[in-house]
């Protein structure tokens, strides 16, 4: 029987799963089957979840044997620029980045660590979102602090990769060559950020060395004055855990709306609510100026997509704010956005723009049957 690729992509409070076809060539970008855990809360929950998965999957499968599991870690840092087969002393390194990515990364190990003990046997593989940035020009990795920072680690790392580069793959076969141009990707959902790229290859990006940096999110801040944080803590006397808390949980459309995390919930209650509609102008805001930054760094702009949760499925968030780049020369369909078109920009439109859903499980199973079967 045909081996299957398990892809496992684990969040805060959700843990998403999926299976492909690992013995097809090419890979089946659909799996064969998926879904996700939501709602989970503490470690015994996470625990539980993990093993009702392994238990759903396993009767899924009818079988057929496991080639690899495969694992969505967030932070690779600056030494895995690939995906790596993970064992104790691989396990114990990614550890290190836990403050780096404290969101994400804790999750994906731990159930990394649980099947370690389960089934030492099966080959378990981290694809990792930082690995997309490792194009980035010095420039744009440097951080203006003393050099010795640099020499300890502390740099723009990236992030949201696996989702940037299945849109390397997907944009020039649906766009053709105007893909290769000047390209910039807005990945908008619960987190955000946006990478500018220049032959299908990471120029320029929003986050930094964490996953704070850039826009504002459903409930992190984005790019935030470091005064306001040394303020915090030396006037309100914040700790530093409850500054993290803030900046992580409490922060973004959240912490100033006052409502929710999320666009669409916002969107309803706007007119009647000043600080909701504050947090979306705020939001929209945000991400014009930090696509205004990344034109300049471009040189101009031939391609903007929109992908994740609100990029791909949000069309009057993308209006508002594609009319905050008017000035590009930027013109929008608003049939064919409200429709979710893949390309929702008219033909007078000096700009293209785009609607491309993102596929980060195919990307994680791929790249793990080809770190599978490299030669030692």
């Amino acid at each position: 029987m045909s081996p299957v690729v398990v892809v496992l992509n684990c969040g805060s409070s959700s843990i998403k799963f999926a299976l492909f076809e690992a013995g097809a060539s090419p890979l089946p970008r659909t799996p064969l089957w998926g879904g996700k855990v939501e709602g989970l809360s503490g470690v015994d929950a996470y625990h539980q979840a993990l093993d009702d998965i392994r238990r759903r999957i396993l009767a899924r499968l009818e079988g057929r044997p496991i080639a690899a599991i495969a694992h969505r870690v967030v932070h690779g840092g600056a030494r895995y620029a690939e995906p790596v087969r993970v064992d104790a002393a691989v396990l114990a390194d990614l550890k290190s980045f836990i403050p780096l990515a404290p969101l994400h990364q804790p999750f994906a190990l731990e159930a990394i660590a649980v099947l370690l003990e389960a089934r030492p046997d099966l080959p378990q593989i981290a694809c990792f979102d930082t690995a997309f940035h490792h194009t980035l020009p010095l420039v744009e990795q440097i951080l203006p602090l003393p050099y010795s920072a640099w020499e300890r680690g502390l740099r723009r790392y990236g992030f949201h990769g696996l989702s940037y580069e299945y849109l390397a793959l997907a944009l020039p076969e649906r766009h053709g060559a105007v893909a290769r141009g000047r390209t910039l990707v807005a990945h908008l959902g619960s987190g955000a950020s946006l990478c500018a790229m220049q032959d299908l290859q990471s120029v320029a990006t929003t986050m930094g060395f964490s996953a704070l940096d850039g826009l504002m999110m459903g409930t992190r801040c984005g790019a935030l004055d470091p005064g306001a944080l040394l303020y915090l803590m030396e006037v309100e006397k914040l700790s530093v855990e409850q500054l993290g808390h803030l900046l992580y949980h409490e922060s973004g459309l959240l912490g100033l709306s006052g409502v929710s995390a999320d666009p669409r919930v916002l969107l309803a209650q706007e007119a009647g609510n000043p600080r909701v509609r504050a947090a979306l102008d705020l939001y929209v805001r945000r991400i014009v100026r930090e696509i205004g930054a990344m034109v300049a760094v471009l040189g101009g702009l031939d391609l903007l997509v929109f992908t994740a949760g609100v990029g791909e499925h949000n069309a009057e968030i993308r209006a508002r704010i594609c009319r905050g780049l008017g000035f590009l020369g930027l013109v929008l369909d608003e049939a064919a956005n409200a429709g979710h078109a893949a390309t929702i920009s008219n033909t007078e439109s000096r700009v293209r723009v785009a609607v491309e859903p993102t596929n980060e499980e195919w990307i994680a199973a791929r790249d793990a049957l080809a770190c599978l079967n490299k030669p030692s």
